[in-house]
């Protein structure tokens, strides 16, 4: 085989400036992508601490609503019938403010000190604790709000412990963010008409 004099045989490969235009479409595909994965690694733990911070609120919400909610303080006599807290035996007359420190609390007037007024009920030694006293996850701040409502015709609006419904509110606070949670309940006695 003889070559032709004056021809070249061109050799295959890439030249310098295809390498360096392929390294530098490489490179800013990589940062777009690491800064991507970067984002949402970031932002991976957010849905869980607000997952936990609405259990925490419904866990708290649960806790309140399930208190007893009658005029007169468990110990009266008349605690079950009374109509009214003036019915109260004894002087006995459910108002704000606990009773005792223990949680579950007797009544849903026992977990704030007044009412339209947060309260941190749920604490013990300004740490965050569930009903046994057992701390919940670090992070976490609650308070709860009792405020007396009207709603369809049936109590009042005001600060009147005596009253027949209540809005409870619950606010989990975490890092700068905040869940709540409203819930109402309506008193209940056997001769509440």
């Amino acid at each position: 085989m003889s070559s032709k004099p004056g021809l070249h045989w061109r050799q295959a490969g890439v030249t310098m400036i295809e390498l360096i235009v392929f390294i530098l479409v490489v490179g800013i595909a990589m940062i777009a992508l690491l800064g991507v994965l970067t984002l949402s690694t970031k932002n991976s733990a957010d849905p869980l601490r607000r997952k936990q911070a609405l259990m925490i609120a419904e866990s708290l919400l649960e806790e309140v609503q399930l208190a007893k909610f009658t005029y007169c303080q468990p110990t009266a006599a008349n605690v079950e019938t009374a109509a009214n807290a003036a019915a109260c035996d004894g002087g006995l007359a459910e108002k704000w403010g606990a009773e005792g420190t223990s949680r579950p609390h007797d009544n849903i007037n026992d977990y704030v000190t007044a009412s339209n007024t947060p309260n941190a009920a749920f604490n013990a030694n300004n740490v965050l604790v569930d009903t046994n006293g057992t701390a919940m996850p670090a992070g976490y701040a609650a308070t709860v709000t009792i405020t007396p409502q009207a709603l369809e015709g049936v109590g009042a609006a005001g600060a009147s412990a005596d009253t027949e419904v209540l809005r409870i509110r619950i606010t989990v606070s975490y890092d700068k963010e905040q869940i709540v949670l409203d819930g109402f309940r309506m008193r209940y006695a056997p001769n509440f008409p």
